[in-house]
């Protein structure tokens, strides 16, 4: 897998930009199932909270929080599912 998040490709993308505290969440919970174990998934979001919602989520689940990268007014960010 590329250290690179730039050219990393997610399986699925959701789409939260659009959600308050703790839609981003909800909706990274609903995905992650739709997605096979060592697939990305990548969450769409514009609430800052998310940056440390979706680590210790991750860190909570077993899954692997890979980073995100800053985009214009939201941020993507992706998850590894590890189990």
């Amino acid at each position: 897998m590329s250290n690179n998040l730039n050219d990393l490709k997610a399986t699925k993308t959701v789409d939260a930009r659009s959600m308050a505290c703790p839609g981003s969440l909800l909706e990274a919970k609903k995905a992650i199932i739709t997605v096979n174990v060592g697939e990305v998934l990548e969450i769409l979001s514009s609430d800052q909270g998310s940056r440390e919602d979706l680590p210790a989520w991750c860190k909570k689940t077993g899954n692997e929080y890979l980073g995100h990268l800053k985009r214009d007014g939201y941020d993507s960010i992706f998850v590894l599912r590890k189990k």
